[in-house]
């Protein structure tokens, strides 16, 4: 398994995997102009110089090294909110308080807001089903941080990530049903695609402007608000791993929360390493061991490689990682070329991977 940059031969695998994704994937819609213009601004991204981040988006595909098939996607946004506003909902409590009556009550407040403009987002998350294996979904959300961690400059002090609200098998969502029967009569799907397209305006225009006192809400829609769809909870817990927080901003679509983190306490770039590679030229060097996985990237930008090295000899003191030559081949590092590895928690590895990949009812991984 092999993560690149995205090209333009990768449209139809990415349209597939838009259309599979279904209602909720709001940064993939099933459209192929669309999603031709974000191939076409993600190469433009990586090839870019960037001393800081200005709208860049950086999108990746998980590729079978045997057959070449692309396997799932995976991406970044470097600075969200700048040309267009970014919405989320504030969830927060308000007190009331009468002393002459000796009467209080908490009410719960919906605030509509852009908040995060200017953060760095990671998005487009997805594991097609039929590639479901070890590993896979780890590789797709950490080969992020890896990129990352080695070109800071791109990216922004804040970190966020949009997690999918609850929706059924139909893609119904049971805040949005009340939304749409109040304020804005348009099904789910049609409002996500919208929003993937980059035609948010009717946001501001419709969506209500004043807080919005959550016992107003319908008992299934105030239930959803901050949670998280069933098959993307092992997403979540994998970014709650990294140091990632719910601090009450929600999707005001879905109600799916957001989590946020300061990037350089995101605990794989915080521990990533770079080191000098060597080519082992005798194998028995290289240890296989389930401690010794790990994620290993060039420090390229717009011919970026990144895989798992299963067998690999790291030596502190000298900071150099002996590797296989076919893996080196794979990542195009030659001898002496910098990487970066961080290393791959294994603690119930396979049945969290499996776990991870069931993430809708055709049981991909995505965050939105």
């Amino acid at each position: 398994m092999i993560i690149r940059p995205i090209r333009h031969d990768d449209l139809d695998a990415l349209y597939r995997i838009a259309v599979e994704s279904g209602p909720g994937f709001s940064s993939l819609p099933d459209d192929p102009d669309v999603l031709r213009n974000k191939i076409q601004h993600s190469i433009e991204s990586f090839a870019r110089k960037v001393q800081t981040p200005n709208g860049e988006s950086y999108l990746f595909v998980l590729q079978d090294a045997d057959t070449g098939a692309v396997m799932g996607t995976t991406g970044i946004e470097s600075s969200i909110g700048l040309h267009q506003p970014l919405y989320h909902y504030h969830h927060s409590q308000e007190e009331y308080r009468s002393r002459d009556l000796g009467i209080s009550s908490h009410v719960g407040v919906l605030n509509l807001g852009s908040h995060y403009s200017g953060c760095s987002e990671i998005c487009t998350l997805y594991l097609r089903p039929q590639y479901r294996r070890l590993h896979a979904g780890k590789l797709l959300s950490k080969v992020r941080f890896l990129f990352m961690a080695q070109h800071p400059q791109r990216f922004a002090d804040t970190v966020i990530a949009e997690m999918r609200g609850v929706s059924d098998e139909a893609g119904r969502s049971p805040f949005w049903d009340w939304m749409r029967q109040h304020f804005l009569d348009m099904d789910f799907a049609t409002v996500t695609r919208l929003v993937g397209s980059g035609n948010n305006g009717f946001v501001s225009e419709l969506m209500p402007r004043y807080p919005l006192y959550t016992q107003l809400l319908s008992a299934e829609a105030r239930r959803v608000i901050g949670e998280v769809h069933d098959k993307t909870r092992p997403a979540l817990k994998l970014l709650q791993a990294e140091g990632f927080e719910h601090r009450g901003f929600v999707d005001p679509f879905d109600a799916g929360p957001t989590v946020e983190a300061k990037l350089t306490q995101i605990r794989s770039i915080a521990t990533s390493v770079a080191c000098r590679v060597e080519i082992a030229t005798d194998q028995r060097r290289l240890e296989t061991e389930p401690e010794h996985l790990c994620i290993l990237a060039n420090t390229s930008v717009d011919s970026f490689r990144a895989g798992i090295a299963e067998q690999m000899h790291y030596r502190a003191e000298d900071g150099v990682l002996e590797i296989s030559r076919s893996l080196a081949g794979a990542l195009k590092l030659s001898a002496g070329a910098q990487a970066r590895f961080v290393q791959l928690p294994l603690s119930g590895s396979r049945v969290a991977d499996t776990a991870f990949a069931v993430q809708n009812n055709k049981e991909p991984i995505h965050a939105r």
